[in-house]
């Protein structure tokens, strides 16, 4: 089968962790901004005013024996559907923000063995450019097209990594955050009391504002007559939510209750917004839901013929 190339694009220092940690580095190359008077810089940061221009550089290290030529380009930044992760849009993506503004000045770079090399770039920041945070990121691409492996054999991967940019545009800011589409979904045992019951919680996290927010989201569920059933702060929650981005996360509840009827509330905070939304739950056991399934459909049937009877009579 021929390959398909670049449809698998591996963005792989972008996906690391919080900002101020390192540059971005894959083992075979970096990026990075170029050390200023004030020292190294894991990643760029930026402010600016609609209708400035700002000049910064890049650098670009090659850590193999081997010299390697490189696409360079800049990119908007989002989160992952998979994890929330920080991700940049690939190079044929349309750019909105810093993707659109920002222009090293050569598109292509070929780094010697072993050595580095800087690129100067302007980001000119438009007139209409709205408020707020715009990450974003200058990308070094290697157009080298490898195949995949495993069942991605039929797959061509390039691989990219990319110096991240947080640009701060001057003007009303504004964080906003919504929990938004909860659900409930048991997972319940056939008899009553045998085996462990578990249930997966999934809901959407909505960054409604223009800047980037570092949320915190606890789970409160409670049952019949307001009890308690589960308490806790939810640990897989991306540690940057950008702005205007959404992503569905999904929480195992092991140990969720057999038979009960409540209500499982999320509530997701930063800075100083706190957000709640809730769902109802009515948890019961397969074989008692089947009998009680069955009963009713008993009483229905019952119901009908005594109706009928009645009326031929």
């Amino acid at each position: 089968m021929r390959k398909l190339s670049a449809l698998l694009l591996a963005l792989t220092a972008l996906l690391y962790g919080a900002p101020g940690t390192h540059a971005a580095d894959n083992g075979e190359w970096s990026v990075e901004p170029a050390a200023s008077a004030l020292g190294s810089r894991p990643y760029f940061y930026l402010f600016a005013t609609p209708g400035t221009t700002l000049t910064d550089r890049v650098t670009v290290s090659n850590k193999t024996a081997a010299p390697l030529t490189f696409r360079l380009y800049a990119a908007d930044a989002y989160n992952t559907e998979r994890d929330g992760g920080f991700a940049v849009r690939t190079r044929k993506e349309r750019q909105h923000g810093v993707g659109a503004w920002a222009k090293p000045e050569r598109d292509r770079v070929t780094v010697p063995a072993r050595s580095s090399v800087t690129v100067p770039y302007t980001l000119t920041v438009p007139e209409t450019a709205e408020p707020g945070d715009h990450p974003g990121a200058v990308v070094a691409l290697d157009e080298r097209v490898a195949a995949g492996s495993g069942e991605s054999v039929a797959v061509g991967i390039q691989r990219a990594v990319g110096a991240r940019i947080y640009l701060r545009v001057n003007g009303p800011t504004m964080a906003a955050l919504s929990v938004e589409d909860v659900r409930y979904a048991p997972d319940r045992p056939l008899v009553p009391g045998t085996g462990e019951s578990s249930a997966l919680i999934s809901y959407t996290l909505h960054n409604r504002g223009n800047v980037t927010l570092n949320p915190k989201v606890a789970l409160r569920a409670e049952g019949l007559f307001g009890r308690t059933l589960l308490a806790r702060d939810l640990p897989k929650i991306p540690s940057e939510l950008l702005p205007r981005q959404k992503i569905r996360l999904t929480e195992r509840w092991a140990g969720a209750p057999q038979l009960d009827w409540g209500e499982v509330t999320l509530t997701a905070s930063a800075r100083d917004v706190r957000e709640s939304s809730a769902v109802s739950f009515f948890a019961l056991p397969w074989l008692v839901a089947g009998v009680l399934s069955a009963a009713g459909a008993g009483t229905a049937v019952w119901l009908r013929v005594r109706h009928r009877r009645v009326r031929d009579a």
